[in-house]
């Protein structure tokens, strides 16, 4: 999953974060909900602008922003 082709950051939009391709749905938007214990199913009805892939973009980019965040205090 390449992150990059879904993930875009607009600075005027959302107050510049992270958002879903182009739309207002930030990633923290998607991690806040599946932190609540929606599962994707949910999601995507509550949201059926929404794909599947939509939310293991969000996840990748979490994981690689951890990742970094935690190289870079190494």
């Amino acid at each position: 999953m390449n992150w990059r082709d879904r993930i875009t950051l607009e600075p005027g939009k959302r107050s510049g974060k992270p958002c879903v391709r182009n739309m207002r749905i930030t990633v923290g938007d998607v991690l806040g909900w599946l932190a609540s214990g929606m599962t994707y199913a949910e999601i995507l009805t509550d949201f059926p602008e929404l794909e599947q892939d939509d939310i293991l973009a969000c996840l990748a980019w979490a994981a690689e922003r951890e990742q970094m965040t935690w190289s870079a205090a190494a």
